[in-house]
Parts: C-alpha cells; structure tokens; sequence
C-alpha cells in the first residue's frame, strides 16, 4: 500500500511542480510583455507627445542657444531625448516590477482568509515569474535601448557628414564666383567671411550669426519666430533672398542684396582735394548704366542708397556743375550691379574724401584698399604748377576761362606718396594691384594749346606727364609700386544728348578688366 501511495503523491508534487513552473512563465513573459509594451509608449511619450510627464530635462530652447534658431533633432534634442528615455525607463521598470509584486501580496497573501497550501504555492510561482520577468525583461530592454542609441549616432554621423558636404558646396559656389575671402562690405571696406542673415519675417528680424548647415538646420533652419529659413547661398533666389549684414563688431551695417550672388569688384578712387574723384566716378556709372562700355551690359544699383546718390550725382553732371566735396569720414561705397544671370558682378566704387590723402596719418583709414585688384589715381593737372605757367603761356594770366578755384589744393606727388603707402601696408602680401592714372579736368584744358594731341594713348599721357608737367619722379614711382600703370585723359562731362565723354568707357573697361 505504502508503494501507490508514495507514486500517487510523488505523481501530484510533479503535477504542482510543472504547473507552477508554467504559472511562472506564463507571469514571466506575461511581465516581459507588459514591461515592453510600456517601453513602448514610453518612447512614443518622449519623442512624439512631448506631454510633461515624458520631460526631466529643460527643452533646447532658442532664447538659451548662441543662435535664435532651434536645433535640428539630431543635434541635440535626439540625445535628450535618449537621456529621457533611460531615466524614464529605469523608472518604469521598477515602478511596473513593484506594482506587480505589490498586487500580489495584496491579493494572495492579506486579501485570502484561508491561504492554504495550495494558494500559498501559487502566489510562489505567480511571485518567482514576476522575478524571473523583471530579470528576463532587461535584455531585450537594454538592446532596444542600446539600438536606439546607435540609430541615433549613426544619423547624427550621417547628419554631420551632409552638412559638411553642403558646407564645402557652399564654400566651392563663393570660390567659383570669385569670393573666397567672403564678400565686401560697403561701409567699413572689410572683408566679411560669411555675412549674418536677418529672419525675413517682417515683425522678427532676428539675425542669424552663420546660417550654414550645422546643428541648426541641414537646408532650412527655423527661426525662433517659427519662420523657416534657407541655409545655402544656392537656394536663395532673387524673390527670396534674406538681409546680410557685417558681422565685425564695429560695423554691423546691412550688405548689398547681391553680396554672395555675385562676382565682387571694388575699384577705390585715390586723389587731392577738389581733383575731380566724385565728377568722374559719376562718369563711371553713366557709361557702365548706358552699356557704353565694352560689352553693353548696362548696369543696376545695388541698393536705394546707391541709387539716391548716384540720381544726385548725375543731374549735377549733366548741369555741369561741381559735386560738394566727399566727407572726411569713410563714405558708403557706391554699389552696381553688371551683367546679367550667371555673368553678374558686383562693382563697389570708393570715394573717400581728399583729406585722408593729403595727411598720411588718415592712410590708415581706407581699408578698402585690401579688397582692390586695381586702384585709380585721380590726378588734377591744374594742381601743378607748370599747368598755370603753360596756360599763362598760351592764353593770358590764368588762361582765358579757366578759374585757379577749380585746382585741387594738394598737389599729386603728396597725395600718391600718403596712397602708397597705405596700398603697400595694406595691401595683400606680394599682391601688386594694377594703377589706372586719370588726368582729369581736360575738357578745361582742351583747345589752349597744353594738351598732346593724342589723348587716347597711355604712351602720349605718360610723355605728357613726365616731359611738360614735369611729374617725371611721380610716374616713376607709380610704376615702381604698382605692377601695371596705365594713363589716361578723362573728361567728366556729357554733352546735350546727355551721354558721357568719349574718354571715359575705355577707361572704365580697363579699370574693370581685371579688377576682379
């Protein structure tokens, strides 16, 4: 009897044995699949719904950031965002682990009058499944987890890589185009390497210190307004394209809308007080706007400040009166646009008043002189001597109809010696800019007998300047200091059609050949 007995029980030990090992796996996996479940949503919490109960750590706010822009995802936020979720996660863990175990002892244990044996080996097996899921659970947790961290460096790599891409793009555009110093600004004539940008949004207006692909945006970031905005020089189009501005910290004022687009050319002005440099810069932009230059194609102001000065200049020209003199101060360079398309070039005339000439001690001031391929030297002949005594010679005391008022009171050699050496000082290392020397005023000298007779010929203007001015030693040293002297006889003045001086588009042309 005792042998039945022993395999009747042993039978129903087995039975209780396999059944709460079953129990506690169907617990077991049934908390693995709570437990991933909430994994889940926890993930779809923090990187979709963004309720405050998925946030412990502050936003990436654009008010905190350097720029008033938000970052990109994978710059930034995809790494709080996994931060979160490991914070969260171990919390989940261990509140769900708890909560199940605490369930259980609620139910099996304090709730159950009569415990028994047998419901007693059952809350066991419900209890060991929960702890064999909790530990079950980490695995599958920790490499969903460890997946997300490497998706999200390895888009952050592949992120990164693309924005490099687009920046080297970017930088192989403004190389093609001739600016691989960056762009001129028109008021402080200083190189900028990459202008800072305004928000288009009328009311915003925020600027954007670097706007190129990076941690803030890939091909459009979002202001802090919420207003997108491209960040390649390649997707603004002429409808679209945003406010640039200075970014040296003494200047700060706004570039041509054009700056970047194009081509840049910046042709300075150097000359004496009164010797003609506003009259002929007029000129200039009279015969590049009628395609009178070589080409024909016309020209376009760059700016409403341009065009407001250049309107002035050109009703005084054709009055054939006198502009005022240029202020001390460093003036706004005049801004045009050449060309059409793809051929378009950005011209920046400089005219800075004569005194910065005159004093060597103001040299230091025309910066623009670094960002000048070819530099004109406007040289008055009736600021020297020999053309009075000539003039005397030829046509009475002071020559008839010519007033000794209209000379420029600095005489060229002062003037070119102070210029010099800010071009050599200034000037890039080894870099020898072109000179185009214009004799001005000649339309007063015409007819009495001191001109050559050729006044189209840089040869003729240079024997002229040597042999009866007697400026022999200044145009040895202009052709010492710089690497190519051309001479020219200009005339800024436009006859009753209102066109301009013949002496001035082969001026202009040259200045513009290579000035580039």
């Amino acid at each position: 009897m005792d042998d039945p007995l022993r395999w009747i029980l042993g039978g129903l030990l087995g039975i209780l044995l396999i059944v709460g090992a079953c129990t506690a796996v169907v617990r077991a996996l049934g908390l693995v699949g709570e437990l991933l479940w909430r994994y889940g949503r926890l993930v779809v919490g923090v990187t979709r719904r963004r309720t405050p109960e998925f946030e412990t750590i502050p936003r990436h706010r654009p008010e905190d950031e350097p720029e008033p822009a938000y970052r990109v995802y994978l710059f930034g936020p995809a790494a709080r965002d996994l931060r979160q979720i490991v914070t969260l996660g171990a919390r989940m863990w261990g509140r769900a682990v708890g909560d199940r175990f605490r369930t259980l002892g609620e139910e099996r244990l304090t709730q159950a009058r009569e415990p028994g044996a047998l419901k007693m080996a059952h809350a066991l097996a419900l209890g060991a499944g929960l702890g064999l899921g909790a530990v079950l659970a980490l695995p599958p947790l920790l490499f969903l987890l460890a997946l997300h961290g490497a998706v999200v460096l390895l888009l952050y790599g592949a992120a990164r890589l693309l924005a490099a891409v687009l920046r080297g793009l970017d930088r192989g555009v403004l190389a093609l185009k001739g600016l691989r110093r960056g762009v001129l600004c028109p008021h402080c004539y200083l190189w900028v390497p990459y202008p800072s940008y305004a928000c288009p949004r009328p009311e915003c207006r925020r600027r954007h210190g670097d706007i190129r692909p990076g941690r803030y945006g890939i091909v459009r970031r979002r202001c802090a307004c919420g207003q997108r905005m491209p960040t390649l020089l390649i997707l603004m189009r002429r409808r679209n394209r945003l406010a640039a501005f200075c970014t040296h910290a003494h200047c700060g004022k706004p570039l041509n809308r054009d700056a970047g687009h194009a081509r840049e050319t910046a042709l300075p002005l150097v000359g004496g007080r009164a010797a003609g440099k506003t009259q002929l810069m007029a000129a200039m932009l009279m015969a590049l706007e009628s395609g009178a230059v070589a080409g024909g194609t016309g020209l376009r102001l760059a700016d409403e400040e341009s065009a407001a000065n250049y309107r002035v200049l050109r009703e005084v020209l054709a009055q054939k009166g006198h502009t005022r003199a240029t202020q001390r101060v460093l003036a706004r360079a005049h801004s045009a646009v050449l060309g059409k398309g793809r051929s378009e070039r950005l011209v920046h005339l400089f005219d800075a008043a004569g005194e910065h000439f005159a004093k060597g001690e103001d040299t230091d001031a025309l910066r623009y002189v670094r960002a000048a391929r070819t530099v004109v030297f406007v040289l008055d002949p009736l600021a020297v001597e020999e053309t009075w005594r000539l003039l005397d010679d030829t046509g009475g005391p002071g020559g008839p109809g010519v007033d000794r008022t209209l000379a420029s009171t600095d005489r060229p050699d002062t003037v070119f010696g102070n210029a010099s050496q800010t071009v050599a000082r200034l000037g890039a290392p080894g870099d020898r800019p072109r000179l185009a020397v214009a004799v001005t005023k000649t339309d007063l000298l015409a007819g009495r007998g001191v001109l050559p007779d050729r006044l189209d010929d840089s040869a003729a203007a240079r024997t002229w300047l040597c042999e009866v001015l007697g400026l022999g030693n200044l145009v040895q040293a202009m052709e010492l200091e710089f690497g190519e002297v051309r001479y020219f006889f200009t005339a800024s003045v436009t006859d009753e059609e209102d066109a301009v001086d013949a002496s001035i588009p082969p001026f202009v042309a040259w200045c513009l050949e290579r000035a580039a």
